[in-house]
């Protein structure tokens, strides 16, 4: 069957695979959608140090059952759309002791340390199948980033009382201020980019701040009355937004890490001391997470045309992913269409 690989740096490619076989309490999926995620990029571009290469990529998915094994069990049936949860957990781990399987300490995620779903077809254990009720395929691919930034807002335990600012406002990013604002908080989005703080706005954030062109320090202060956000949630991976966290905070706040920065970070940290600071990672999601996603977006009201940058065959693939890498600003999602 057909799928994509990633060989080498800035090398993706078609190719044949062999189909998988199907085993009881296993389901065969038949891909309809895959998207292709900030991780698939930083594979493609060789900064990803935890893949393991040559590799499919791909965990972001729209899927239909096309056939279930046995010991499946009756919920799930052939012809139902689908996502996935695309994480392993060992069972063994002190993550999984606590039932944190989310952060397994041995978790192969598809398409990073295992082959994804950048295929036509694919096996899974039932028990990472998700039924998404009536959303179509398409949407269903925009689960998975979705649930990052949902259980990143789980970690800060926000409520109806705090101000959050959300720093980055991608995929992961929205997410996570979609989540907030159903929970009644007032959201700050941040980004360097207009046109995602408007599409921010439109999600649910009460305010937002370029932190390009505008006093970061300056706009917080206006907005809190002087406090700061209870919150800050940092969805973007740079030592300049993690500094930013830390340093904007409210006394005694919440800073949740989602974003894996590519080189060290220097901090003050007196902060941590003096703020008292709750200072928090998030990886991954957990199943209620994909639960609260489908859910939302159930309701109708997300607009999801516009979270959609690109749609592309298998073919078109590789092109589309050099031109992501060339202007990694304005992507929100890619998504390979394979029925």
């Amino acid at each position: 069957m057909k799928a994509i690989q990633i060989s080498g740096l800035r090398e993706m490619q078609i190719v044949s695979v062999p189909e998988q076989e199907l085993h009881a309490g296993e389901v065969l999926l038949r891909l309809a959608y895959v998207g292709f995620c900030g991780s698939d990029l930083s594979t493609y571009l060789g900064k990803n140090p935890m893949v393991k290469m040559p590799v499919i990529p791909g965990h972001e998915i729209g899927a239909v059952i096309e056939k279930v094994g046995a010991d499946v069990p009756e919920s799930l049936k052939p012809g139902m759309t689908v996502t996935c949860n695309p994480y392993t957990n060992c069972g063994k781990c002190a993550s999984c002791r606590n039932s944190r399987v989310n952060a397994c300490q041995h978790n192969e995620t598809l398409g990073v340390q295992r082959n994804g779903a950048m295929r036509e077809y694919i096996v899974l254990p039932w028990e990472k199948v998700i039924p998404a009720g009536h959303l179509s395929p398409r949407t269903c691919a925009l689960i998975e980033p979705m649930s990052v930034g949902f259980h990143a807002v789980n970690r800060a335990q926000v409520t109806d009382i705090d101000v959050v600012m959300v720093i980055g406002c991608g995929m992961v990013g929205m997410g996570a201020i979609v989540r907030s604002a159903l929970r009644g908080a007032t959201v700050v989005a941040a980004d360097i980019d207009d046109e995602k703080l408007a599409l921010a706005k439109e999600m649910g954030a009460s305010y937002t701040i370029n932190t390009k062109t505008e006093d970061v320090h300056a706009r917080l202060m206006e907005i809190t009355s002087g406090f700061g956000p209870d919150v800050v949630i940092e969805a973007v991976g740079s030592p300049m937004t993690y500094q930013m966290a830390v340093d904007e905070v409210a006394f005694t706040g919440r800073v949740i890490c989602i974003g894996y920065a590519k080189t060290e970070v220097s901090f003050q940290t007196k902060f941590f001391v003096q703020k008292e600071l709750d200072i928090r990672g998030s990886r991954n999601a957990q199943p209620s997470d994909f639960r609260a996603v489908i859910h939302y977006l159930q309701r109708g009201t997300c607009p999801v045309d516009r979270l959609i940058s690109n749609e592309v065959s298998p073919e078109e693939a590789p092109e589309a992913m050099q031109q992501w890498a060339e202007n990694p600003g304005k992507v929100f999602r890619i998504l390979v269409r394979f029925q």
